[in-house]
């Protein structure tokens, strides 16, 4: 099992916080993101015990009246739940991600301790202010406890991504499904920053930049950066981080590529809810035209991008050293 840090013996938000800190391996040293890694697939277990009441009273039934085989050992155990694999009685093998008991009143503790933690930080250091991660703590928490709504966006994203054929979001299984259970269809695979896994599989992955080094100088603007910031950036943000922290895992090619994805991504979700709320036809046009012209400045922000890291352009800048200047 390796190291395990201390968060894993507290469960709930605090493991959900070193989770995040183990995802930034470009940004922290490699003692705190690899004693933080174990966070994201060996927290704590809940036991079959535990189990079976939260079973029952979600769906009304017992553990053996609902699935023919029902693995003791998890597939992974995370902060708020742990993944049980499981065969269905018509044969079909699913995944069954089922809440740690008792984790939302924890949950509840843990933001107030947290919060508690951070004024005396401030306190003590007033350059660094992280108050804002209580507040998204707090907004955030409840709807990652609900795993209905987390069932709804995997089939919103399952809609948005289907021209996308290599990608498989696992079929939600409503009948099977609470806001503590969540029973989908079971894939086989390994995890997305595994480099073992991508090798055995000839998963092909480019070569790695960290930019570790003088972080904890800028520490104290970055707290200042993200305390200012609206709060709607931080999920760009966080999730810039975390695909980030993969690349630096599989010593992947560091680029802007993810956040310029992330920024298409945000700029069509944005323009499709204004038009969901807009009936005028000019209105609504003018607003895809904006949507647009937004689009062709990422693309012309990406080919600069890539003309300035290019090998070519590079080819192309020093022949042009050569050529005679007119008088």
């Amino acid at each position: 099992m390796g190291q395990r840090s201390g968060l894993s013996n507290q469960r709930g938000t605090f493991i959900k916080v070193g989770q995040h800190l183990g995802a930034l391996d470009y940004l922290l040293p490699e003692g705190y993101t690899s004693t933080m890694k174990v966070l994201h697939s060996r927290a704590p277990q809940s036991s079959m015990e535990e189990i079976r009441p939260v079973i029952r009273e979600d769906l009304g039934k017992e553990l053996s009246d609902l699935f023919i085989q029902f693995e003791k050992k998890p597939q992974g155990a995370a902060s708020l739940a742990q993944v049980q694999k499981a065969v269905l009685p018509d044969g079909r093998t699913v995944a069954v991600k089922v809440q740690h008991p008792k984790v939302q009143h924890k949950s509840s503790k843990n933001i107030v301790v947290m919060e508690f933690l951070l004024q005396v930080v401030h306190w003590l250091f007033p350059d660094f202010s992280f108050m804002w991660l209580v507040e998204e703590t707090k907004k955030n928490m409840p709807l990652e406890l609900d795993f209905l709504n987390e069932g709804r966006n995997a089939e919103k994203i399952a809609d948005m991504l289907k021209q996308f054929k290599f990608l498989k979001i696992p079929k939600i299984h409503w009948d099977l499904s609470t806001k503590r259970i969540l029973t989908m269809d079971y894939a086989e695979g390994g995890q997305v920053n595994d480099r073992k896994y991508m090798r055995r599989n000839d998963i092909n992955i480019n070569k790695d930049v960290e930019i570790r080094t003088n972080v904890a100088l800028y520490l104290p603007q970055i707290s200042e950066l993200l305390n200012r910031i609206p709060r709607q950036m931080l999920l760009p943000l966080k999730t810039n981080n975390l695909l980030r922290g993969i690349e630096t895992i599989l010593q992947t090619r560091a680029s802007s590529s993810s956040f310029i994805n992330i920024s298409r991504c945000c700029t069509r979700a944005i323009a499709r809810h204004k038009r969901s709320k807009i009936k005028s036809r000019t209105r609504r046009l003018q607003i895809s035209l904006s949507q647009y012209w937004s689009l062709c400045q990422i693309d012309l922000f990406e080919l600069m991008m890539w003309l300035r890291s290019s090998t070519l352009a590079r080819w192309v800048c020093y022949l042009l050293n050569f050529l005679p200047y007119s008088n």
